[in-house]
């Protein structure tokens, strides 16, 4: 996970306590001891001293591992996955949400995680636009010199998610197909988590 990376690696020592309500809401809604949420926490606020992360911040940190790439648009995607409220930054509860979701969840969170990613305008359905874009993005954020083959390029694997997953041929996906595609095709999910390590 890149933002675990980052923030173990950079965050720095800071005092700062995590109230005992939301130390006990964070250890009944995520997958986080009460240890390492106050680990976490500290972390955090090194890194964070403001208490959030904003997401020119959040670009910064993709940036730095991925130097040969452009990782803005996807950063900006995962970014908005995170941020819960849509107040334009990630607190310290929606980061150890979505990391709780990310790295520790069951393989059913993590797919309903990964649809609510690339369901971009949240209305239920993930479009073969919204899928193309976040693809495309991975692809520019991992090296963005790299020529791709036509028969490997973002459009071509996009095709043939919505060619197993669409059963209805309408042109989007609902979380029912997405979650039945994935079930009947693990290389399906190996193909729409071209991400896994990457949030």
């Amino acid at each position: 996970c890149v933002c675990v990376c980052v923030c173990a690696i950079r965050m720095g020592q800071k005092s700062g306590k995590l109230q005992r309500q939301t130390l006990e809401q964070l250890v009944e809604d995520t997958k986080f001891s009460k240890i390492e949420l106050e680990q976490w926490h500290k972390a955090f606020l090194r890194d964070c001293p403001s208490g959030s992360l904003n997401k020119e911040g959040f670009a910064a940190i993709y940036s730095q591992f991925f130097p040969h790439g452009d990782p803005q648009t996807f950063s900006e995607i995962v970014f908005d996955t995170f941020d819960e409220d849509k107040n334009g930054t990630i607190d310290f509860r929606e980061f150890m949400c979505a990391l709780s979701i990310t790295g520790r969840g069951t393989p059913e969170e993590k797919l309903q995680w990964t649809f609510k990613l690339y369901d971009l305008d949240g209305d239920g359905k993930i479009t073969h636009d919204e899928m193309l874009n976040i693809v495309t993005s991975i692809f520019k954020m991992v090296n963005k010199d790299v020529a791709v083959s036509e028969e490997d390029s973002p459009k071509k694997r996009v095709d043939k998610i919505f060619e197993v997953m669409d059963t209805n041929n309408d042109g989007v996906l609902t979380l029912e197909e997405f979650q039945e595609g994935a079930k009947k095709d693990p290389t399906i999910v190996q193909a729409i988590s071209l991400y896994d390590g990457l949030v």
